[in-house]
């Protein structure tokens, strides 16, 4: 019989309703249940893609006998961590304090007012029934200390780590972030430090606006700070031609188990997809990069293919695990080469793609690597061509098929972005549809719900991170559009981030102040797998005071990044989207207002590399976009009007003007 996770909107839940574990929600009524019953709170909290929550849940939630202990000592409550971040936040800083470490499946032990007093990650079975009746124990017998244990947690939550100094994110620490990521680069496999090793996204575009702007210092019209560009292109290109990446459909695994990039870890994310196809697109904008254009197309192929939901939005990962067995979708021998492609061709791809008699995975299977580009490529197309068809005979992982606001934020950009600077114009459509979604569905009494499932929406509150990327997105779309409702969507979102989330001295917090109460409201300045709800904040009120010249939001970022400026110059592995954001201050805004249909004008406006370049194209005085407004054609002609620091220039009516005019000039902010 179907437990209480019946009901829920979540995917991952929903993956434990047939448990015999009698699952709550998080609930208050679950935490009425537990003082009722005068028993601990049995917290697990995972997400649908997630491997070792798949084990745990095999090994021990599935079990009667595991679950009959779990039911007796516990009230069991799941949480699906890209449901709930807030809970997700609060109880992982616990694990990693109490433990030193963090991880997914997040295993917590909670008095019934929610305060944590045993925390861990993935237990197996044996290890986790002692457990269970360890913690019950204690609780009967050593209540006084549980409960001391557990207040001590929480006061450490509420103690920050350190005082925010509330310093400018200036040139000189950017210029500081750099030499320390520098110092921890990977010259031989590229980004930083060893295995496990993530896509470094949001660092790679910090280093790509850093090179952007200190082209003058060089004297190189294009090129920057060439070691920060290097490291860029070195990463980049490592990362597409190893396993991480799929060399037949596109997209990328969340991460690679070794330091080669050879051997992924296999879930594919809408966030690291959305963020790494626009490093590889800006790539290409910076350096013409065949390559880089080609994982920028794939990826943005593969979220329209793969991720799209029927309502328009996008889909949160496609699993790791196919039927139980990780990859099982993705890896190949010689011999199912040659079944599929015959013998000569079979061959001839094995030697391409890497594929090898021993194998670089389990059971004598390779992933598919490309160390090199082929030089037959019609006949590589044609491989390419036959391989995916047989591939989609296999079992397909299971889809995530939540939506959620921030990731779709995210997409959002990296499509209206991709469609506007490929002359891929259905994705621009796809983001418009995604935007329409977000604004039609998620915005429930003025206010951003957190994520919707097959069209309906979910009861969860969004967080910062959904305000700030969500409105990141829609000032993408209202760039490469033109249309005054993205700006306006996005300008009611910001309003809500500086009246709701803000802590008084400069920042923000990770939920509103009329959110749920937790033990601790969260407030993590750190750039994770995604942009901190701070940066992605920071993020959107610098792009809209661009386009609008509002100096209340361009002063709210500039406070914001105030608080983790220390972090950026010390740590900037960990601040690589608010380190990207300074990079959009320090450069100041460049303004390009592109009036009347001149494709060639707006293609060279955005192809500008300026950090803090905003572009938008349409008539003159259109209604409700204030770029365009006081700008008239010249002559007659289009014409591109380009404004450095609010400081403008007399317009261009020429492609080569245009270039020349929003070539780097002297890398600073002249409004400063």
């Amino acid at each position: 019989m179907p437990n209480r996770l019946a009901g829920s909107t979540s995917p991952y839940l929903l993956q434990h309703q047939d448990n015999p574990v009698d699952w709550w929600e998080w609930t208050p009524e679950a935490f009425a249940e537990a003082r009722r019953r005068d028993v601990p709170v049995l917290l697990s909290v995972g997400y649908a893609a997630c491997h070792w929550c798949h084990v745990m849940a095999h090994e021990s939630f599935e079990d009667p006998a595991t679950a009959a202990v779990v039911n007796e000592h516990t009230v069991p409550v799941k949480v699906d961590r890209e449901e709930r971040p807030d809970v997700d936040a609060v109880y992982m800083h616990a694990t990693q304090m109490m433990t030193g470490q963090g991880g997914w499946p997040m295993t917590v032990f909670l008095t019934p007012d929610g305060e944590p007093f045993y925390c861990g990650t993935y237990f197996p079975r044996e290890p986790f029934t002692s457990l269970v009746g360890a913690v019950s124990k204690a609780w009967r017998e050593q209540r006084p200390e549980v409960r001391t244990q557990g207040r001590a947690v929480v006061d450490a939550l509420a103690s920050p780590a350190a005082r925010a100094t509330g310093q400018p994110l200036t040139s000189s620490l950017l210029d500081s972030a750099v030499a320390t990521l520098a110092g921890e680069y990977d010259s031989t496999n590229g980004s930083f430090g060893g295995a496990p090793k993530f896509p470094p996204a949001m660092v790679l575009e910090f280093l790509l606006r850093y090179a952007a702007r200190t082209a003058a210092r060089t004297g190189d019209g294009r090129a920057g700070d060439a070691q920060s560009l290097r490291m860029v292109e070195h990463t980049c290109e490592r990362m597409a031609r190893g396993g991480i990446y799929d060399q037949l459909a596109g997209g990328f695994a969340r991460y690679s188990v070794d330091a080669n990039w050879v051997v992924p870890h296999f879930e594919k994310m809408l966030y690291d997809n959305a963020l790494l196809a626009r490093v590889y697109l800006h790539l290409f904008r910076a350096t013409g990069s065949p390559t880089a254009r080609r994982v920028a197309t794939d990826t943005a192929d593969f979220l329209l293919a793969d991720l799209r939901t029927p309502e328009g939005g996008f889909a949160s990962a496609l699993d790791a695990d196919t039927d139980g067995v990780e990859g099982l979708t993705y890896v190949w021998t010689p011999a199912q080469l040659r079944a599929v492609l015959g013998d000569e061709d079979g061959s001839w791809a094995a030697k391409l793609l890497a594929v090898t008699a021993t194998g670089t995975f389990e059971e004598g299977a390779s992933t598919l690597q490309m160390p090199r580009d082929p030089t037959d490529v019609p006949r590589w197309l044609w491989v390419r061509e036959q391989l995916i068809v047989a591939r989609r005979l296999r079992a397909q992982p299971a889809c995530d098929d939540k939506v959620v606001a921030a990731w779709n934020g995210l997409a959002i950009a990296a499509l209206a972005e991709c469609g506007a600077l490929l002359d891929r114009p259905e994705c621009v459509r796809a983001a418009v549809a995604a935007g329409d979604l977000l604004l039609e569905l998620h915005i429930v009494d003025g206010r951003l719900r957190r994520t919707s499932r097959a069209g309906a929406v979910g009861a969860h509150a969004g967080v910062l991170e959904d305000y700030g990327d969500v409105a990141e997105g829609l000032l993408a779309l209202h760039q490469v559009t033109g249309e005054a409702r993205w700006l306006d969507a996005a300008g009611r979102l910001l309003d809500t981030v500086l009246d709701r989330f803000t802590d008084g001295v400069g920042g923000f917090y990770d939920t509103a102040d009329d959110a749920e109460t937790l033990v601790h409201r969260p407030k993590d300045p750190t750039d994770n797998a995604t942009p901190s709800g701070a940066s992605a904040a920071a993020g959107a009120l610098v792009s809209y005071a661009a386009l609008t010249g509002s100096t209340r939001h361009r002063s709210a970022a500039e406070a914001a990044l105030g608080q983790v400026a220390a972090l950026v110059a010390g740590h900037p592995r960990f601040a690589g989207w608010a380190a990207a954001v300074g990079e959009a201050l320090v450069a100041g805004p460049l303004q390009v207002a592109v009036v009347g249909d001149s494709p060639e004008l707006e293609g060279a406006a955005r192809m500008g590399t300026s950090p803090g370049a905003v572009v938008v194209a349409g008539a003159p005085d259109a209604p409700g976009v204030p770029l365009l407004a006081g700008r008239p054609l010249v002559g007659g002609r289009p014409a591109a009007y380009v404004c450095r620091g609010f400081v403008c220039d007399a317009p261009v009516t020429t492609v080569e003007a245009l270039i020349a005019a929003v070539a780097p000039a002297d890398g600073t902010n002249r409004s400063h």
